[in-house]
């Protein structure tokens, strides 16, 4: 059983899941981006979430979102499902879209995870040797000077949405909002799209000289935007590497403890009371920031 995970409101993450055996399923092309872009803003807008930054690789997902009212779940479940089920269709693809392990869910504790990980998304296509530069990628992405400024415009995918569906309309917008990370640190807007700007350079500088390093090259846009989505990336991976559940940001180890003995408390104070509800207790209050007792089987919350 996976451990339980914590979600309380106002919690900022960076969220990835992977495509069923490294398939490129999601492989850069105007009909996919605009399949996830589409169902993204629809699930952000269901479940109030605001979206900071959006990147799409050939074979798996990163978002930087902030969850004001706790609903995190509800954004996960309604975009896993309808991305799934639009590839099927757009991709005539048999069998499970999404990689059979859980969604990497990373609570992002201060303002500078918030900025290291924006950029970690962003930078991503450039650490898999896709493209030299994060602005070259093909597919869906994010650029820092378009935090807080950018707002897609994306019309309904001919692919799977119905048009007589009122659930999906002709066309929504998704706003890139700047994350309250830019009001903890005390700096303006343009100052925390230059933090950003940094170190998604910092991260491609990098990502190049390991390139050099290796006698390795780019695939490069073109070639990329050309991916067959029934191949299977072939780059070596680690296995069932650790998931961790929160960030903290480089070299912060007092926030780093801090946060662990908060997990620890959670999980064991839901353990107490699971065991209990198992026992048939329905009184046993379980601890704030669990999800999936409360919404499924009406448990109580603890009040503090």
């Amino acid at each position: 059983m996976t451990q339980p995970r914590l979600i309380e409101p106002d919690a900022v993450y960076l969220i990835t899941r992977r495509a069923v055996r490294r398939h490129h399923l999601f492989a850069p092309d105007p009909r996919m981006n605009r399949i996830f872009l589409y169902t993204l803003a629809v699930a952000a807008k269901r479940a109030g979430v605001r979206v900071h930054a959006a990147v799409l690789m050939s074979t798996h997902e990163h978002l930087v979102v902030s969850d004001p009212d706790g609903r995190l779940p509800e954004l996960l479940h309604y975009l896993h499902r309808h991305v799934a089920l639009a590839t099927k269709v757009l991709r005539r693809w048999e069998g499970s879209v999404w990689d059979h392990e859980p969604t990497s869910v990373v609570e992002l504790r201060t303002p500078n995870a918030v900025v290291e990980k924006i950029a970690y998304a962003i930078a991503n296509p450039v650490a898999a040797c896709l493209v030299p530069r994060a602005k070259d990628w093909p597919g869906v992405t994010t650029r820092p000077h378009e935090l807080g400024r950018a707002t897609w415009r994306i019309e309904r995918p001919t692919e799977y949405f119905g048009r007589d569906d009122d659930k999906w309309p002709p066309f929504i917008e998704l706003h890139l909002e700047v994350p309250r990370a830019a009001r903890q640190l005390e700096v303006t807007d343009d100052a925390f799209r230059e933090l950003v700007a940094h170190e998604v350079a910092a991260l491609e500088s990098t990502a190049r000289a390991r390139a050099r390093e290796a006698g390795g090259t780019f695939l490069g846009a073109d070639r990329c935007a050309k991916l067959s989505p029934f191949r299977r990336a072939t780059s070596r991976e680690p296995i069932r590497d650790t998931n961790p559940t929160f960030a903290v940001g480089r070299g912060n180890h007092v926030a780093w403890r801090e946060c662990a003995e908060r997990v620890r408390a959670f999980r064991t104070a839901y353990r107490r009371a699971r065991e209990g509800w198992r026992r048939g207790r329905r009184d046993v209050p379980f601890p704030v920031g669990t999800w999936l007792m409360r919404e499924e089987h009406a448990a109580l919350i603890s009040a503090a």
